[in-house]
């Protein structure tokens, strides 16, 4: 249950999710609403349709571990809005530039993208450690 719904309308932040972030998710058997709850309070989870899109190529034609999370990441994802962006070539052009123009935090362990995310001030959500998420801002 995402944490709007519990506290009411005002303040939600969205929070878009990378590929990577994902995985992580099962990976490390992370409660995510729970972890954005205890940084963010309020918020809204988007994912881009490149990252559905990632997931699913991989679930057909990915090898190993990345294979065996890609089903129940697909299955996670469908608990939440997936949204088009017809205008950029990939899902990390997508995630840097949407959340700068709603003020979203984006969760990604990928170190190039979360320079970048840095580089335009946006704020960023990633890995530390192998139990808790950290805000970047």
């Amino acid at each position: 249950m995402a944490s709007h719904r519990i506290r009411g309308n005002s303040n939600i932040i969205p929070v878009f999710l990378d590929t990577n972030a994902i995985f992580t998710i099962f990976e490390y058997s992370l409660n995510l609403e729970s972890e954005l709850t205890r940084l963010l309070g309020s918020f809204n989870i988007k994912i881009p349709v490149a990252v559905s899109q990632e997931i699913e190529i991989i679930r057909k034609r990915g090898k190993g571990k990345q294979k065996k999370l890609a089903k129940p990441a697909l299955q996670f994802i469908k608990r939440y809005p997936i949204w088009d962006h017809p205008d950029y070539k990939n899902a990390d052009d997508a995630l840097l530039h949407e959340a700068g123009k709603v003020n979203a935090v984006v969760f990604t362990n990928d170190i190039d993208l979360r320079n970048r995310l840095k580089e335009k001030r946006i704020s960023r959500i990633f890995l530390r450690g192998k139990h808790q998420l950290v805000l970047e801002k």
